[in-house]
């Protein structure tokens, strides 16, 4: 009987609460999938040949770096991203800034299907999802890098850590900025709050990897606290050339 409870309650929980698509924000078709099975096609996965530092989509198969990785030098060690920035943008965007958080539960797993093998192979202690200032975490009501983190390790049984690293500076959103304007931007933007916790290798989670700063500025909080491999999964990724 407890089985036939508990299918009749989802039933209902679906019907009075359908689960939204985040791709189209209406309730996912068939009832009770995370997604549309029409709005997947619209989503553009990272694929073959990808750049081999930042992870970004490459447009010629002989280079193995992006123009960005190629040209500069970055702290982390390397990091691989989902889907292509434009496919995901009203999801995230969504999930950001209209209180969508339960897209983070999907979009965690989906990290977790298509990644899961690749983030594995780098043995990583812990993940750190990178944190918002307190004021915009307050204002969010969440931190969605967190949301991200958290479903993600549930899925790999990897611990997270929100809080090891802690943003000191409310900065200005990295979006509204240039290339040199955003590593600035961050100049002392993260430490360490939690001293005593020794971990060998981490991988830092964003839902938006862009040149880079973001990563970076974590990262060598990071590595000052002597952590000595520091990787990166985001949702999203810019275009590489």
């Amino acid at each position: 009987m407890t089985g036939k409870k508990n299918t009749i309650l989802t039933a209902l929980t679906d019907l009075l609460f359908p689960r939204r698509c985040p791709v189209c924000d209406r309730p996912a078709e068939p009832s009770g999938a995370y997604i549309c099975t029409a709005c997947r096609k619209k989503l553009v996965y990272i694929t073959e040949p990808r750049c081999c530092k930042c992870g970004k989509q490459l447009q010629e198969a002989e280079k193995e770096y992006c123009h960005d990785c190629g040209t500069g030098a970055h702290i982390y060690d390397r990091g691989t991203a989902l889907y292509t920035y434009g496919s995901i943008r009203p999801a995230l965007y969504r999930l950001k800034y209209g209180g969508r958080r339960e897209y983070g539960e999907f979009l965690g797993r989906e990290l977790a299907a298509r990644l899961g093998r690749e983030i594995l192979s780098w043995k990583p202690d812990a993940l750190v999802p990178v944190p918002l200032h307190p004021v915009r975490e307050k204002k969010r009501g969440y931190n969605q890098a967190a949301l991200l983190a958290e479903e993600l390790g549930k899925q790999l049984d990897i611990p997270v850590f929100p809080h090891l690293v802690e943003r000191t500076r409310n900065t200005s959103p990295q979006k509204e900025l240039d290339g040199a304007a955003r590593q600035i931007n961050l100049k002392k933007a993260f430490k360490i709050t939690q001293n005593d916790v020794k971990l060998n290798t981490i991988v830092i989670i964003d839902d938006i990897y862009t040149t880079g700063s973001t990563i970076d500025a974590v990262a060598s909080a990071c590595r000052a606290a002597g952590i000595k491999h520091v990787y990166f999964a985001a949702l999203a990724i810019g275009r590489g050339m």
